[in-house]
């Protein structure tokens, strides 16, 4: 059973979203703040984590940043009653996994934390595969990712997407293609999302950030053999 942390500090939306995350057989931790929620996490033993953005002593976005500074890769959905692309932006590039805006369905929110849960728990051992390319040397089973024998810190939407791009080596994905099976399920967002996640994706590559290429007017391939 997958352990989810609701990070709100209203008690009425923490209540609603843990009725329905049970009801949907999760299991679930809550804390009504960034600094309760990192203490929650030092513990270990959670699968995800649904946080809002505004919240008082520790906001959603410095938590995430924290997060990711202290290595902690628990995949976030953030939580937002705002809906400018800035906000959902910034969340991204802070390592966010996805976010939902504020009023949501319940049924959305399960599905979104489903597509999640589906793409970063521990998956059989059959369905492990190892990649090399250059300096690049990616393992599914252990979900690792080493640039020239060093450890490269990808979020788990990161991971999952250089695995995609890597597994359709050589063809030119669009970004409609990309949204529909990373985030693995009807996702109704936008082109800057993939965008977003590529150029964080480069940036964690270092000197193999080239092998991924940009396919103007389509989208993008990873080609090392490009260069």
């Amino acid at each position: 059973m997958a352990r989810i942390l609701i990070v709100d500090d209203e008690p009425r939306i923490r209540d609603l979203i843990r009725e329905q995350l049970q009801y949907s057989g999760f299991a679930c931790e809550e804390a009504s703040d960034g600094t309760a929620a990192l203490s929650v996490l030092a513990n270990g033993g959670i699968d995800l984590v649904l946080m809002d953005i505004m919240m008082p002593f520790m906001d959603g976005m410095s938590c995430l940043r924290e997060m990711r500074t202290r290595k902690i890769m628990t995949p976030v959905i953030m939580l937002t009653a705002r809906s400018e692309e800035y906000d959902k932006l910034a969340g991204l590039e802070g390592g966010a996994d996805d976010y939902v805006v504020k009023p949501f369905s319940p049924r959305e929110l399960v599905a979104r934390v489903k597509a999640v849960l589906a793409r970063t728990m521990p998956r059989a051992q059959d369905d492990s595969s190892v990649y090399s390319f250059g300096d690049l040397h990616i393992d599914t089973a252990s979900h690792s990712v080493k640039i020239a024998g060093q450890e490269a810190a990808l979020t788990p939407k990161e991971f999952d997407l250089l695995v995609f791009l890597v597994s359709n080596k050589g063809i030119a994905l669009s970004r409609e293609k990309i949204l529909q099976k990373v985030w693995n399920y009807d996702y109704y967002g936008e082109d800057r999302t993939v965008d977003t996640h590529i150029k964080m994706l480069r940036s964690h590559l270092g000197p193999c950030r080239n092998y991924i290429v940009t396919v103007w007017g389509i989208g993008y391939k990873f080609d090392p053999d490009s260069l």
